[in-house]
């Protein structure tokens, strides 16, 4: 087990590596000069002076050399200044962003497990019953709607028309902070980016537990006059949760895409929110940042699934 989660480790530092060297690459791309973005539209500079910030800033490098001093430094736990935010340091802003993204995406994976996991048993317990067709109509509706179009008529429907819970933040402004009223923002948000996660862990399961139950050691369990509930609970979930916990861990890089729209329509101060506004208005350390934080944890959540997967069937050679 240790030397396959090591070489998993391995390819995944490679796989953040070459993501943040083809994001460098993207940003330097871009239509306009990365020089902009460090000069007040207001007071423009000489052309002296801007040949002096352009050297100040290494942009007058090779653009290997710029990428490997930039790597050096977020080696080093330095992943630049904020070029809009009064020159805060992007560890800190991506730091201080990064606990409310966690606590809806995993508010959301938690919502979409439980709901998905049991979606997916009834379905297949109740195959080609009403229950079963609803649940598959429902969940391909599900994986068929973007994240933005969910926000939004979520959004809409829930706060703005029946006003049931928060159209948007973390909490009640001017009010204390209470657990209560933290969840009372999170319902919404996190309900909404579970939906496709939901949609696909029920479709998987079901799929996965209807070839379970067709096994001979299931039929023999049936035989010998296991009650049913133990024959789905005992004999065939563990092996049918095989491929859907692969899904889980698939579904967080889609997570991770509806967050930032979750995010920006709901005004929720996570990772996606800063991420969007950092693009807006071009503050490329910030996009760096932010992008080398979100790989880095796709990959550690792509890691534990490989491990999870390993142990929960003997079968998988990890040696």
């Amino acid at each position: 087990m240790f030397h396959y989660g090591l070489r998993r480790l391995v390819i995944g530092i490679g796989m953040l590596v070459a993501l943040s060297m083809l994001v460098f690459v993207l940003l330097r791309l871009t239509p306009g000069d990365p020089i902009d973005a460090y000069i007040d539209p207001s007071t423009p500079l000489s052309p002296a002076a801007m040949a002096d910030l352009r050297e100040r800033l290494g942009l007058d490098r090779p653009l290997p050399v710029q990428y490997v001093s930039w790597l050096l430094q977020a080696l080093q736990g330095n992943l630049g200044y904020s070029v809009k935010r009064a020159d805060q340091p992007v560890l800190t802003l991506v730091l201080s962003r990064i606990g409310p993204t966690v606590l809806l995406m995993g508010s959301a994976l938690v919502m979409a497990v439980i709901a998905g996991i049991a979606a997916g048993v009834i379905g297949a317990v109740r195959r080609n019953s009403v229950t079963d067709v609803s649940l598959s109509v429902l969940a391909l509706a599900g994986i068929s709607s973007p994240a933005f179009l969910s926000a939004l008529l979520g959004l809409y429907i829930f706060a703005v028309r029946l006003g049931w819970l928060p159209s948007g933040g973390m909490l009640t402004p001017g009010e204390d902070f209470s657990i209560g009223d933290l969840l009372w923002h999170l319902i919404l948000p996190a309900s909404l980016l579970a939906i496709a996660q939901a949609a696909l862990i029920m479709r998987y399961m079901r799929a996965s537990l209807l070839e379970v139950l067709n096994q001979d050691y299931v039929r023999t369990a049936r035989a010998k006059g296991v009650f049913e509930f133990w024959v789905i609970v005992k004999h065939a979930l563990r092996n049918a949760l095989l491929p859907v916990v692969t899904v889980i861990g698939s579904t967080i890089g889609l997570a991770i895409g509806g967050a930032i729209f979750v995010e920006s329509v709901f005004n929720w101060p996570g990772m996606g929110l800063l991420l969007v506004d950092a693009v807006t208005s071009r503050d490329y350390p910030v996009i760096m940042g932010a992008t080398l934080v979100i790989g880095a944890c796709v990959i550690v959540v792509n890691l534990l699934t490989d491990l999870a997967y390993a142990v929960i069937d003997p079968r998988i050679k990890v040696g």
